[in-house]
């Protein structure tokens, strides 16, 4: 609606700045293409602050948008990304500035690839296909390497020469596929099952030369990813792109960084091995020879010893004590003997001093009656009575007359 104003009759600024915001509050969300020229992610704000510019006529606005609407793309944009924002003009009238309040954000070109291959690893993460506790080891010496490259390849060059000339008898069994465009995929997968299923091939090799971010798209992909993943032998990634990892890298047992270096990982060097046997050997003979020293020391120290140089001394010195030990309890055994003889003897002498024979032999006689019972008083017979007299020297009967 046009508004009726004139020189004489002219609408102030903050009027004119609140109808302007008015009308682009009616205009609703946009969809909105440009360049990222600025960043801001403050540590614990809830919102993310960024300029948006278009270069063809190098005009810049502001946008600002949620960190959890950023954080969506947060690891595929950045500082001078392409991107189309969902947002919704503001205009902040005390300042006559425009903005705009984003509430979805989108990678253009590049960017979006980046993406969908960011969700697909993280999709695959959560599987597990990416764990450390997955990781095979590579044997040291395989007998038959498995190379899944392109036909007359600088990458096939690089593996073969590097590791032939590392250990010459190094055996391979190469697979030539095409290593981009659209059957990429199904001839990579099919060789690295086919690799995987001879008994003989104990690591494969997947290399490629490095190339552009769509070159290697089909080393990303899932189908690839999780053949690999299903491999029994170990699988050696070697694309040789540093600045962006396909997923191939992420699932693979080892990841090198070139078909060189994949090369070098994967067959020992000869030279090396027999250096450092040469050098386990020298450690061994001075290990040996170091206890060879140490206990020829300590067998000469034992040696020594007085005991060592007289053995017989102690066998002196123990004679002598078990001479006197036995000297001792002779004369203890013997003391105790005497002892015993004397205390017996005082005993004895006690007992028969005591004994009724004794008193029999001074005279006296013991009568007993037919019953045996000893005669104690002159009531116990009467006149007539048979009575036993005991002596000293034998028996003999009497008469009680009276």
């Amino acid at each position: 609606m046009a508004l009726n104003t004139s020189a004489e009759a002219p609408l102030p600024v903050g009027e004119v700045s609140r109808l302007i915001g008015g009308w682009i509050d009616r205009l609703g969300a946009v969809w909105v293409e440009g360049q990222i020229t600025q960043l801001s992610r403050r540590p614990g704000a809830g919102v993310v602050f960024m300029t948006l510019r278009d270069p063809s006529y190098d005009i810049s606005v502001s946008v600002t948008c949620f960190r959890q609407v950023f954080d969506a793309v947060a690891d595929v944009v950045s500082e001078g990304a392409r991107v189309v924002v969902l947002a919704k003009p503001e205009w902040y009238a005390p300042r006559g500035q425009l903005s705009l309040r984003a509430t979805e954000i989108r990678p253009v070109g590049i960017g979006e690839l980046l993406a969908r291959l960011e969700q697909l690893k993280r999709s695959l993460g959560a599987e597990g296909l990416f764990a450390p506790d997955r990781k095979r080891a590579l044997p040291f010496l395989p007998h038959r390497v498995g190379l899944v490259c392109g036909r007359a390849s600088a990458a096939e060059r690089d593996v073969l020469e590097n590791a032939r000339r590392r250990w010459p008898h190094v055996r391979f069994e190469v697979r030539n596929v095409a290593v981009q465009g659209v059957h990429a995929v199904t001839q990579v997968v099919q060789a690295v099952k086919e690799l995987d299923a001879l008994d003989d091939v104990d690591v494969i090799i997947v290399a490629r030369g490095g190339g552009s971010v769509e070159d290697l798209l089909p080393f990303s992909d899932e189908q690839l990813v999780r053949a690999v993943a299903a491999c029994t032998t170990p699988v050696v990634s070697a694309i040789g792109h540093e600045p962006d990892a396909p997923l191939l890298d992420l699932v693979a047992d080892l990841r090198a960084s070139t078909p060189t270096d994949a090369a070098k990982k994967v067959v020992p060097d000869v030279g090396e091995e027999l250096q450092r046997v040469r050098q386990l050997r020298e450690r061994a003979l001075r290990t040996v020879e170091g206890l060879l020293d140490r206990e020829e020391r300590g067998l000469a120290h034992c040696l020594a010893r007085p005991c060592m140089e007289h053995p017989q001394r102690m066998v002196e010195q123990r004679e002598e004590e078990v001479d006197a030990l036995l000297a001792r309890g002779r004369r203890v055994l013997g003391h105790l003997l005497d002892r015993a003889d004397s205390e017996l003897a005082h005993t004895r002498a006690r007992v028969l001093s005591l004994s009724p024979a004794a008193t029999m032999k001074r005279g006296y006689a013991v009568l007993q009656r037919a019953d045996g019972a000893v005669v104690r008083s002159p009531e116990d017979v009467s006149a007539g009575d048979g009575l036993r007299a005991r002596v000293a020297h034998g028996e003999f009967a009497v008469r009680v007359e009276e």
